[in-house]
C-alpha cells in the first residue's frame, strides 16, 4: 500500500507551482518512496562514478559493484528515495527493476582521461527521451560554475530542462564550482557553493546537489559582504542553512553529495550537521556502493534514521 501524501510533501510541491501535473507527480513519486517517504527528506544512490572515474577506481573495493544490478538491488533494499546513474547502467537493469525504485538518468557526464584545465565540460550522453522510455521520474545534469565553458552548460541544461518538464520530469542539478573561476581550495568556499546553488536555482531545477561547503569566502567582493552583515560561517550546520537560504530562501530542494570515500563516524557528523542546518538530503555513491553490502545497508539505514528524526 502507497503511504498517504503528507502535509510536508505538499508544502515543497506548492513551491513548484508553475510545474505542470506530470513534473509535480514525479516530484511526489521520488519524496514518497523509500524509508524516508513523506518526510520530504531524501537518500539518493548515485552511480555515475564508472563514467566519471573508471571502473577499478570506482568498483575495485566492492568487486559486485562491477555489475550494475547490483546498484539496483542497493539503492531497494536500502529504502533509497531514488537510484542515480548514466544511460548504460540504467539501461542494464532499468526492466528487470521497473517500477521497484524511482530512477535519474544522469544526461551528461565526463571522464578523467582527459583534463581541460580551465574549462572543464561534460558531454551530453542521453536524452529525455531516454528518460522517458526507461520510466525514469527525473533527469540529471552538471554544471560547472567558474568554468570558462560554463555558459554553454548554462544553455544546454536550459533546453535540457524546458524538454523534461514538457515531458513531465523532474530536473535535478548538480552544481559543482571548478575551473579558472575559483581555486581548487575555493570551489567548496561556503560563498560558493551558495552562489551555485543560487545558480542552479535560476536555471529552473527541482533538486539541487552541491558539495558540503567549507568555512572560508572565496571571492574578495563576497568576503566584504559577509563580515559586514556577519553571516555566521563557523559551523558546517550554519553553512549548509546559509547554502539553503541561497535557493530561494528554501523553496528548492537542496542535497549534499557524500564526497570521496571516508569513516563512517565521519560521514554521520556531517550527516547530523546537514539535518541541523536544513538540508534536504544526501546522495550518497562510494560512501556506500564502495563498501560490503551489509555494510552498507547499516550505513544508509544510520543515515536515514538521523534525516527522518
Amino acid at each position: 500500500m502507497e503511504p498517504k501524501m503528507t502535509e510536508r510533501v505538499k508544502q515543497i510541491l506548492s513551491w513548484y507551482a508553475s510545474d505542470n501535473p506530470g513534473t509535480l507527480t514525479n516530484l511526489a513519486r521520488l519524496l514518497m518512496h523509500g524509508k524516508l517517504a513523506g518526510t520530504g527528506k531524501l537518500v539518493i544512490l548515485p552511480v555515475d562514478q564508472g563514467f566519471e572515474h573508471g571502473p577499478a577506481r570506482s568498483f575495485a573495493p566492492n568487486p559486485d559493484g562491477y555489475d550494475p544490478r547490483y546498484h539496483f538491488q542497493l539503492a531497494i533494499d536500502a529504502g533509497c528515495n531514488a537510484y542515480a546513474a548514466p544511460l548504460g547502467f540504467l539501461e542494464a537493469g532499468a526492466a528487470e527493476f521497473a517500477g521497484q525504485v524511482p530512477l535519474i538518468l544522469k544526461l551528461n557526464n565526463s571522464d578523467s582521461l582527459s583534463k581541460l584545465g580551465g574549462a572543464p565540460i561534460s558531454a551530453v550522453t542521453a536524452s529525455v527521451k531516454d528518460a522517458v522510455r526507461l520510466g525514469c521520474v527525473a533527469v540529471g545534469y552538471t554544471i560547472y560554475p567558474a568554468s570558462d565553458a560554463r555558459n554553454l552548460q548554462y544553455q544546454a541544461l536550459r533546453e535540457i530542462t524546458l524538454e523534461a518538464k514538457e515531458h513531465g520530469l523532474a530536473v535535478v542539478v548538480w552544481s559543482y564550482p571548478r575551473g579558472s573561476g575559483v581555486s581548487k581550495e575555493g570551489e567548496t568556499a561556503v560563498d560558493i557553493a551558495a552562489y551555485a546553488a543560487q545558480i542552479a536555482a535560476q536555471l529552473g531545477a527541482h533538486v539541487i546537489k552541491v558539495k558540503p561547503p567549507k568555512d572560508g569566502v572565496e571571492l574578495a567582493e563576497a568576503k566584504k559582504v559577509y563580515e559586514k552583515h556577519a553571516i555566521p560561517t563557523k559551523t558546517l550546520a550554519e553553512r549548509v542553512r546559509h547554502v539553503v537560504q541561497s535557493a530561494f530562501n528554501g523553496r528548492r530542494i537542496v542535497i549534499f553529495s557524500g564526497g570521496e570515500a571516508k569513516g563512517t563516524d565521519e560521514i554521520l557528523k556531517e550527516i547530523q550537521a546537514i539535518k541541523e542546518g536544513g538540508g534536504f538530503g544526501s546522495i550518497m555513491g562510494r560512501n556506500s556502493f564502495q563498501r560490503p553490502r551489509g555494510e552498507a545497508l547499516k550505513l544508509l539505514s544510520d543515515v536515514m534514521a538521523i534525516y527522518a528524526k
